[in-house]
């Protein structure tokens, strides 16, 4: 560990100890005493209320970092929360009406327990009302198959690393094969959830276009005809290479393929939309609003995104 680390482990675990103690943090004061800038210590703060945050109390103890105006300072303070906010339930329905993800047969009794989280009658009645619009108007995707308990099955064999024998329906030609695989994962990505599966057992000269794929192949849950859990289970010496989240990085349009590095010039109004629809992507360069941006992505579907986009992205790599 270098000086720098040291130090700056040094000053938050004595921070971190003041605030448990009662005490105020003042960032001038703070600054001044480790001879730091008081945006170092703005972010000891932070990095603090995040360590706090990922560590709360199982029984409902949360401790939060905050300003008090009347004392000029940073206090840390100690409450009970069990139960969302209001306003915290409100973004959730919204989100979960937003994504059309499921049948209104699956969703609304969600939204209905959702609701009855509200601490009194008042709230209860205003969340209704602040939702209503947006229940009212709700529309199911087409495939229309409730989903829950697919996902459930799909997520305990994930974690118990056990084959599943699938029935898929291909969306070229409806198309249903058989596949044994290896599931890894479950991801929801605009609209759908999807499996991501490792085939067991399949001729990859004829089945893929590249027989040396060693990626995953990504299915549509609710294209899955039927699901039967193997009492056989597998091993994953690709562990160290497939991370979920890290995938979920990489395959933002759920087309299947190779991990590919992209390169690409944007001369749009908004770069930070690219940004966020690509969590790999790099700014290589910028001029006059113009730029080169890098991505890592999985599969054919960034091409496609990138025709969508018209003239405001030129494929350089």
């Amino acid at each position: 560990m270098g000086r720098d680390s040291e130090d700056k482990a040094g000053r938050i675990l004595s921070i971190y100890t003041r605030l448990k103690q009662g005490k105020v943090i003042y960032k001038q004061e703070e600054s001044i005493r480790y001879g730091v800038a008081e945006r170092t210590i703005q972010r000891d703060i932070v990095d603090i209320q995040c360590f706090l945050e990922e560590h709360a109390s199982t029984s409902g103890e949360i401790q939060e970092i905050i300003f008090e105006k009347a004392l000029g300072g940073y206090v840390l303070q100690t409450k009970k929360k069990t139960q969302l906010e209001e306003k915290e339930l409100l973004a959730v329905a919204k989100i979960l009406l937003e994504s059309r993800a499921l049948t209104k047969q699956e969703l609304y009794p969600i939204i209905h327990k959702l609701i009855h989280l509200c601490s009194n009658e008042a709230d209860m009645k205003l969340l209704r009302e602040l939702i209503r619009n947006e229940k009212f108007h709700y529309v199911e995707l087409r495939h229309g198959k409730p989903l829950l308990d697919s996902i459930w099955k799909l997520e305990q064999a994930v974690k118990a690393q056990q084959y599943l024998e699938i029935e898929y329906q291909k969306l070229k030609n409806h198309e249903v094969v058989n596949r044994k695989v290896k599931p890894v994962g479950v991801i929801f990505s605009e609209f759908y959830f999807y499996l991501v599966a490792y085939i067991d057992g399949i001729d990859k000269e004829k089945a893929f276009q590249n027989p040396n794929d060693t990626f995953p192949t990504i299915y549509r849950v609710d294209r899955l005809k039927s699901i039967k859990v193997l009492n056989e289970h597998f091993a994953v010496p690709y562990s160290d290479r497939f991370e979920e989240g890290e995938f979920r990085k990489r395959i933002q349009f759920m087309y299947g393929g190779r991990l590919q590095k992209v390169k690409f010039r944007y001369s749009g109004a908004d770069i930070d939309a690219v940004l966020d629809r690509l969590p790999t992507a790099q700014v290589l360069a910028e001029k006059e609003g113009v730029y080169i941006v890098s991505a890592e992505v999985f599969g054919s579907g960034i091409e496609m995104w990138m025709r969508s986009q018209g003239d405001v992205v030129a494929i350089i790599r």
